[in-house]
């Protein structure tokens, strides 16, 4: 099981937000370059950055910081946040980005979001973020009637490299994952499942690592990271075991 360390992006700075509410942002570094190069000598063979400001706004806006990033090489980068469009998806991964994350889009640009995984096999993941089991759009500010299983199972044909599954509720909380709700979709789909949201400790990890049958493949960490509360070699190795 891949373990993804989150780096969210508000004003350049990597920030935690406790179920996305950008007025509840905690500032953990300015240097978020710094901050991959660190999860990276770790280990961490992936990093998943967030531009926040982006997904509010429909269009990057942490252009610089992502770019910066990329450049250090320290790892393979996973991008989400204000990805509307194929020039942009054409744009992140032609400047070094290896998978973007298409969430907004595939409630409302579903078609899209197909011609985007045809078009770039493997590099195109969808997001799936929930509130209460329906889908919240345009960084999370908006909630729509769309079904997360629904949604999920209307792209397994498309070709994603995987589905990043939300739970809105549990986010930045780290009061431990909605494994239930987890599992359910994991079992549903035939695509790799990330999870994400309301990891807290290792035994959390270890709890969705019993998941990895089911089809989760990934699991993305942030704040617990962050405060220590988690190490990154740790949870490395009980992924890897």
């Amino acid at each position: 099981m891949i373990l993804y360390p989150a780096i969210d992006l508000k004003a350049g700075a990597c920030v935690r937000l406790v179920r996305g509410d950008m007025a509840r942002a905690t500032i953990y570094s300015d240097d978020p370059a710094g901050q991959a190069r660190a999860f990276a000598a770790a280990g961490c063979e992936w990093l998943h950055v967030v531009d926040l400001d982006g997904a509010f706004a429909g269009r990057p806006v942490n252009r610089d910081a992502v770019a910066d990033i990329v450049a250090a090489g320290a790892a393979p980068v996973q991008l989400g946040g204000g990805i509307r469009d194929m020039a942009t998806v054409e744009g992140w991964l032609g400047e070094g980005v290896e998978r973007v994350i298409l969430g907004t889009a595939a409630v409302r640009d579903p078609a899209f979001v197909r011609t985007a995984c045809r078009a770039f096999p493997g590099r195109v993941a969808v997001g799936i973020d929930a509130r209460g089991g329906k889908v919240a759009i345009e960084g999370w500010a908006e909630d729509s009637d769309v079904e997360a299983r629904a949604l999920a199972l209307g792209f397994e044909d498309a070709g994603a490299a995987a589905v990043i599954y939300t739970d809105i509720a549990r986010d930045g909380t780290l009061e431990g994952p909605n494994l239930a709700a987890t599992e359910a979709l994991a079992r549903a789909l035939a695509t790799p499942l990330i999870a994400s949201g309301g990891v807290g400790s290792l035994a959390d990890l270890r709890a969705l690592k019993r998941l990895e049958s089911a089809g989760v493949a990934g699991v993305i960490v942030g704040r617990a990271l962050y405060d220590g509360r988690v190490e990154a070699t740790a949870a490395l190795e009980l992924l890897a075991a």
